[in-house]
């Protein structure tokens, strides 16, 4: 089969276009043959080696691309290996102990896998800890494949798993809920335009923050307010005005997030775009008994949470573009220049 294989940390030219042995099938496992794949921060983090402690910087800053040993999602990245956390596809075989009668379903991948149970902390992740979607064909365990019975292109399904995914779980852990008011800064970007419909379809008042380019894309997602990242957010809102901040951006707007809660407020976050080191007023956190929710592991819930989401059309993701599965360096470019709303889907050839 045709793939794009990551070589290693560094720039585009890590991204090998070749021909790869088809995947291997466990007893457990199913084939399946991949009809889209989604475009994600996480690949292009791991291929920069991002997630090492010795980054500080924004997740566009690619100035000191180097070979970094704990730079992957996990840490240790298990290069050269495929990448790709975004799956839709048919399965196509199915091992020895599988219901051979799901052969031919249409299915989207559980990105985020708890392989010693949803009890403990320990998770991997579809083309992160081991070979995904950016290929012809992937393997995966057949409890993480999920039929999805609607009417959506699979680019469509393909911008789901790993986006609102993520985002769902942070809503879940959040404990949003009916009349609570929500601040979503990235607005635009997969997972947070993920959040907003998610909030939204829970009876909650979102908040978006953006460019000011996307103020009317944001608006028909169903934001309640649109801000742009030029507008004073304190001045704006005022202290003590949201439940909940769920934050992917980080960097230096994170001392406002905190101010802008109420008492009692939460604050979750699954990533830092605009840098992972931020300043921490600890008097903000405790005098205001604030909660702060780390989200990486996505609990039992989320994933069947979203099929039935799907299923009963109370969500619809925005695709942006897509491109053929070979033309992945272009497709990275206009990713990271973030000038799109939504999600960018390879397509594999056919």
């Amino acid at each position: 089969m045709k793939a794009i294989v990551t070589t290693g940390n560094g720039g585009y030219d890590k991204l090998e276009w070749r021909e790869v042995p088809l995947p291997d099938v466990g007893i457990g496992d199913v084939l399946i043959r991949v009809t889209a794949a989604g475009v994600n921060n996480t690949e292009i983090n791991t291929r920069l080696g991002w997630y090492s402690s010795s980054v500080r910087d924004a997740t566009s800053d690619t100035s000191d691309i180097q070979t970094r040993s704990d730079g992957g999602w996990n840490a240790a990245t298990p290069f050269p290996f495929i990448q790709g956390t975004d799956c839709c596809g048919e399965i196509v075989m199915a091992g020895s102990a599988v219901d051979q009668g799901r052969i031919g379903e249409r299915v989207i991948v559980r990105s985020c896998m708890r392989p010693n149970g949803f009890e403990q902390p320990d998770n991997i992740w579809l083309g992160s800890d081991f070979d995904g979607a950016f290929a012809q064909y992937v393997a995966v365990p057949a409890t993480e494949a999920f039929a999805v019975q609607c009417d959506w292109t699979d680019a469509e399904l393909a911008s789901i798993p790993c986006a609102y995914g993520t985002a769902e779980n942070m809503v879940e852990r959040a404990g949003v809920r009916q009349g609570m008011t929500v601040l979503v800064p990235g607005a635009s970007g997969g997972v947070g335009s993920a959040i907003i419909q998610l909030v939204k379809r829970r009876g909650a008042k979102a908040i978006a923050i953006t460019s000011r380019e996307k103020i009317t894309d944001i608006r028909n997602l169903g934001a309640d307010l649109v801000l742009t990242r030029d507008d004073d957010l304190l001045a704006t809102l005022g202290e003590g005005k949201a439940d909940v901040v769920i934050d992917n951006v980080g960097g230096a707007g994170f001392p406002n997030m905190l101010k802008v809660l109420k008492r009692g407020g939460r604050y979750a976050t699954s990533g830092a775009i605009a840098g992972p080191i931020v300043e921490l007023d600890m008097r903000d956190m405790y005098l205001k008994d604030i909660t702060l929710i780390g989200c990486t592991g996505w609990d039992a819930a989320v994933f069947p949470n979203l099929i039935s989401y799907i299923e009963a059309g109370e969500i619809r993701p925005l695709v942006a573009a897509t491109y053929p599965l070979q033309d992945i360096v272009q497709a990275q470019k206009d990713f990271s220049a973030k000038s799109h709303v939504g999600k960018f889907v390879l397509i594999p050839p056919q």
